[in-house]
């Protein structure tokens, strides 16, 4: 991935299909800019610097939460992974019978960015660390799963289809983005 440099930034350049200019900060603070194929990378430097009080801004909050967020040991790790197969397998297997869907695999894993995910073939993925997370968001991150069994998208179908189990997913949702970062 080729780095350019601006005035004040140092930024990767990702050129691909697309329309629209993207910026984003990793959680160690590296920005990426994701451009069209033929977009010149004059304009590429001229769209960070434009944003430079964006990207100081997040780069700053990126490494106060990491700052914040715990660190497990390989044990914890482990027993967490333990502890949150337990509680998926259930928690699936009692709301894919509510919903009328079936899945594939579960699996555990430690993601740094999502929380689950959803195969095209229906299989689950889970991040240990919502085992740490209240009962309440857990069955949240299940029906949002489950929930693309029925529509592979976010649509308003799917919206839709999350809200007929968790009235108040809204809610749940926004404290997962509030607060996952701390777990």
């Amino acid at each position: 991935m080729p780095q350019r440099k601006t005035a004040t930034f140092t930024y990767n350049l990702v050129r691909s299909k697309r329309r629209s200019l993207s910026l984003g900060i990793s959680e160690d603070g590296t920005i990426t800019v994701r451009v069209p194929e033929r977009f010149p990378a004059a304009e590429a430097d001229r769209f960070v610097e434009e944003h430079r009080d964006w990207i100081t801004e997040k780069r700053a909050e990126r490494m106060r939460q990491k700052a914040l967020r715990p660190v497990y040991t390989e044990e914890e790790r482990k027993r967490g992974k333990i502890l949150a197969g337990k509680i998926f397998e259930e928690k699936c297997r009692i709301f894919s019978e509510r919903m009328g869907v079936t899945y594939g695999n579960i699996s555990i894993r430690e993601q740094k960015t999502r929380w689950g995910s959803c195969s095209a073939r229906g299989n689950l993925n889970f991040n240990w660390k919502a085992a740490l997370m209240p009962e309440e968001i857990q069955d949240y991150l299940v029906v949002h799963e489950l929930s693309h069994r029925i529509e592979m998208n976010h649509s308003p179908g799917f919206w839709a289809v999350v809200e007929q189990q968790i009235p108040d997913y809204q809610r749940r949702r926004e404290w997962l983005k509030k607060n996952g970062g701390n777990y």
